[in-house]
């Protein structure tokens, strides 16, 4: 136990009691807690209601949706916990999706100053990218993940049978962080995901290539906890995928995370081309492959100011300049690439014609 650890135990397991029971037993009877998102447990947790009533767990149930990682949705986690006996040597288990874990991740972070908590994500998306690299975190006055704080779990357990209820969109999304991971560090992964059969799929296979993903993300998190440098590396697509995200939203018409992201990842692949010399003949062929999976949000020229302004507001920039992560090659990085406004909105006209 104990906070000093870099990064968490990772576990993969398709036997979760078995995992989580001597966890659970090396804290004060009592003092261990659940939390959770209502379709989540109505799928999944009520499963394991005699385990953690015999171990003593007491559950708290948050909205499953984006719009509640909000403050309220922290403040309930914090009563429930204060109201349970909850104390510095609890621990806090978020059993969820990305919103679920970031936004529990933050409350425990901040509960009496800090208690440990422990994840076991249940999409695709958040086995992948949510669950490992210590970011917690809620949205706030409007903007995504504005307030959180930088916090390692104690213990991540991925198991793909979760991954058995999700529907196909959300495992697709989820797709796509992979894809990146394949794209900023290794080709070997990206072919394994180019082949990756969505219609039959094998679980323990999937265990395997998502254990494949992890191993990136994890070498980037390690390098630089704070992403002050190296880590920088997993925004590869996001700049262009946050204002997509965050656009849609507004417009009404809102998109999952992994497909703003993939669309984002086409724009920075021409960036990259453009500037970087990232291959033509891969450029084509990634988005060809990419459009197939994830097709396209419309846009139109009216909304590129829209997009830019929402580019200025990411927490990566520096001083005002879009900072963006390029690519030279497949799994060669370019990080703190400054791009112009003219360029920028070259790269939205290209994507706006696919």
């Amino acid at each position: 136990m104990g906070n000093s650890k870099i990064y968490s135990k990772i576990f993969y397991s398709r036997a979760l009691e078995n995992t989580l029971r001597p966890i659970i037993k090396d804290y004060p009877n009592g003092k261990v807690f659940l939390a959770t998102e209502n379709t989540v447990d109505e799928l999944w947790i009520s499963k394991f209601d005699d385990f953690f009533n015999e171990l003593g767990v007491k559950k708290v149930k948050i909205p499953a949706g984006e719009q509640n990682k909000k403050i309220e949705s922290v403040g309930k986690i914090w009563e429930f916990l204060s109201k349970n006996g909850g104390d510095r040597k609890s621990l806090l288990i978020n059993i969820g999706g990305g919103m679920l874990t970031d936004l529990a991740g933050f409350a425990a972070t901040t509960f009496k100053r800090g208690i440990d908590f422990l994840n076991v994500p249940t999409t695709l998306l958040s086995q992948v990218d949510a669950s490992v690299g210590g970011k917690t975190g809620i949205n706030f006055s409007g903007l995504k993940n504005e307030v959180g704080t930088f916090k390692e779990p104690i213990a991540v357990i991925i198991n793909t049978d979760f991954l058995k209820t999700i529907d196909q969109s959300n495992f697709v999304s989820g797709f796509a962080e992979m894809i990146k991971h394949g794209l900023i560090q290794s080709p070997e992964h990206l072919e394994e995901l180019k082949t990756f059969d969505f219609e039959n799929i094998d679980y323990d296979e999937l265990q395997e290539i998502i254990r494949h993903s992890v191993v990136v993300k994890t070498h980037f998190v390690a390098n630089d906890l704070t992403e002050n440098n190296i880590r920088k590396a997993l925004n590869f697509g996001h700049t262009v995928g946050h204002a997509f995200e965050s656009m849609a939203m507004k417009q009404g018409r809102p998109v999952l995370h992994g497909y703003a992201v993939a669309y984002g990842m086409i724009a920075e692949l021409y960036l990259s081309a453009k500037t970087c010399n990232f291959p033509e003949k891969e450029l084509k062929e990634l988005v060809d492959w990419l459009l197939k999976i994830y097709s396209k949000l419309e846009i139109s020229t009216s909304d590129f100011e829209t997009l830019y302004k929402l580019m200025t507001h990411d927490k990566k920039n520096d001083s005002g300049r879009i900072n963006f992560t390029l690519l030279p090659e497949i799994g060669k990085i370019e990080i703190n690439q400054n791009r112009s406004k003219e360029l920028i909105f070259e790269t939205l006209d290209y994507y706006r014609n696919l």
